[in-house]
């Protein structure tokens, strides 16, 4: 067999599922391993790794999308034949809007279909409320009869359903299939199980504008739902100046230079295969990391190959001025977009400290992109 390059990891799952990724990657033509089993007893190992090789890594993501639970032939084919599902929660005002622009935009392109969620909290709820629901529930409406809430509730979002009709027949809004769902429940929780069950590609949610106050420059449901880390997120800031994704063309995307990067840079670049993007890679590293300039090299000569259509270089800043260089930078060469892959020990931990990490990520109005890895 020719040299195909190093083995890298696709996903980690039980044994079984192991078998089933692997027999499926196999019949489309890519050869993959299974690491991690367990010889005595495989059937109850956990943690098995499936393997390919990264030249593999595009064909093989493309096969697996949407499958963020669980890997089966099955469930894979059933994924495939529905369109791409964008969720946007709103609170019907002409800020939620702007979140539908840019959803609505990412919907026409991908042909895929729009989910407009708003969720409310019933008067004899009993758990504790968030401190800032951001108008994703509707702690608003000022109402105690729980059957007379209900009724305002779908009112408004029959109201805000026809001034989005309305908005697609005068081309203001690209025109996309929606449909509108009301939940009972806190915000954050409301918007997650509902992803999950419609297997969201894409959550589109709103930040707060620079002008408010520091303290709650992103609002508390967003930073939920973006340190899930379960679903692409797209955040629209408030004074967002951005019409159409196709104008998106330079963009950041910050990396720690490890394989699961390549993963969360292949979802992006499926989001905006059309765009000829300038793409600047920022690297976010520990201090175990050792020869960073051909990890620089090798991250470069992978983009190179697999996305030929867009352009990609590396920046680095100082650790000790990161914040004030990058916003210099951001400005100084009109970016558009952030791209934050988000582990489980997430990127913004490693940026100093969690709330200094969140005011610089959202800082401006630079509308940003959370991959899950």
């Amino acid at each position: 067999m020719p040299d195909k390059g190093k083995l890298i990891t696709l996903a980690i799952h039980t044994y079984e599922q192991a078998l089933l990724l692997k027999a499926l990657l196999e019949k489309n033509g890519i050869t993959s391993t299974i690491h991690n089993v367990n010889l005595v007893k495989p059937v109850i190992s956990s943690g098995v790794r499936v393997r390919i090789y990264e030249e593999d890594l595009p064909l093989a993501l493309k096969i697996i999308e949407g499958e963020p639970d669980k890997v089966d032939i099955e469930s894979i084919k059933h994924a495939e034949i529905n369109a791409p599902k964008i969720l946007i929660p709103i609170d019907f005002s002409d800020y939620s809007l702007k979140a539908c622009s840019v959803g609505f935009d990412f919907a026409n392109k991908l042909g895929g279909k729009v989910i407009l969620l708003h969720s409310y909290i019933s008067t004899n709820y009993s758990g504790s409320l968030p401190f800032n629901s951001d108008g994703y529930s509707s702690e608003i409406i000022n109402i105690e009869d729980d059957e007379e809430l209900d009724k305002a509730i779908h009112a408004k979002m029959n109201s805000f359903a026809t001034k989005i009709r309305e908005s697609i027949a005068n081309k203001s809004l690209k025109k996309a299939e929606f449909s509108t769902v009301i939940a009972e429940g806190v915000p954050e929780d409301a918007i997650l199980e509902y992803a999950k069950q419609i297997r969201s590609h894409l959550i589109i949610m709103g930040t707060r504008g620079k002008d408010k106050k520091e303290i709650d420059l992103i609002g508390s449901v967003t930073a939920e739902v973006l340190d899930a880390g379960k679903f692409p997120v797209f955040t629209v800031p408030e004074n967002i100046s951005l019409n159409n994704i196709s104008d998106i063309k330079r963009v950041v995307f910050f990396s720690n230079l490890y394989q699961e990067d390549l993963i969360s840079l292949d979802i992006f670049i499926r989001l905006f295969c059309d765009n000829k993007l300038d793409v600047t890679l920022i690297p976010i590293l520990e201090k175990k990391i050792t020869n960073i300039e051909q990890r620089n090299e090798a991250v470069l000569d992978y983009c190179n190959l697999h996305y030929p259509n867009f352009t990609f270089s590396i920046k680095t800043f100082a650790d000790t001025k990161f914040l004030n260089d990058f916003e210099k930078y951001t400005i100084n060469n009109n970016i558009d977009l952030i791209i934050i892959p988000n582990k489980k020990r997430n990127i913004f931990a490693r940026l100093f400290n969690p709330s200094m990490a969140h005011r610089m990520l959202f800082h401006g109005d630079i509308p940003m992109l959370v991959v899950p890895v």
